[in-house]
């Protein structure tokens, strides 16, 4: 784990982030705050490329909690069974779908508690929508954003709690919107788990990563 960076470093690395990528949008395929739910939902242990496949055709005619249950379960689950946990999933997509329904008028709340108290919303999911749909600055942790932080020193923590709160104590207030799709989209690129491509890298001078290829 690097050393935590300093605010002008930081301040300059998402300069660069802006600069190169001024509005960086997530990669999830989605017409509305339900169908980014289901989308983030179903991403899980999977690639965004593959759920965008598997859900081309299904938001066509499923785009709000009701048309879902209207599918049903076993027609959904033709249309996901190429991402993994696909039963699982689908299971959670039908409960959470009848919850929105009959708790909340067939609308996606909008507080981080009451998106994750959905089946299958974490933490993580409840942040993505927060921040893609209500452009809120919510920091949602992946693997990619997990493995930047903390070998840049941007954020670094032990877990992916510690990671979200140094992104938000570290990374200023004006950068904070994007702060996680600017890191996602480098982790998934550029800063790549195996070899990280640090000769194309736009923060390489200011990185703290030891084993720079």
């Amino acid at each position: 784990m690097a050393k935590q960076l300093d605010y002008h470093t930081i301040h300059e690395i998402f300069t660069r982030f802006r600069a190169a990528e001024p509005e960086p949008k997530g990669e999830l395929d989605h017409v509305n705050a339900y169908t980014l739910v289901v989308a983030v939902a179903l991403s899980a242990q999977a690639t965004d490329a593959g759920v965008n496949k598997a859900t081309k055709e299904l938001f066509k005619i499923a785009d709000t909690p009701q048309k879902m249950l209207d599918l049903g379960e076993e027609k959904l689950i033709e249309h996901i069974k190429t991402i993994g946990l696909y039963r699982n999933k689908a299971k959670n997509v039908m409960k959470l779908s009848r919850i929105l329904v009959e708790d909340y008028g067939g609308e996606v709340p909008s507080s981080r508690a009451a998106l994750q108290s959905l089946p299958g919303v974490g933490r993580k999911t409840a942040n993505v929508v927060l921040n893609m749909w209500w452009r809120f600055p919510a920091q949602a942790v992946d693997t990619h954003i997990f493995r930047l932080g903390n070998r840049s020193g941007i954020a670094p923590g032990k877990d992916v709690d510690a990671v979200e709160r140094a992104i938000e104590d570290n990374i200023p207030a004006e950068f904070q919107l994007h702060a996680h799709h600017w890191m996602i989209l480098h982790g998934r690129y550029t800063c790549v788990a195996r070899k990280p491509k640090c000769d194309a890298c736009i923060i390489r001078d200011l990185c703290k990563f030891e084993e720079k290829t």
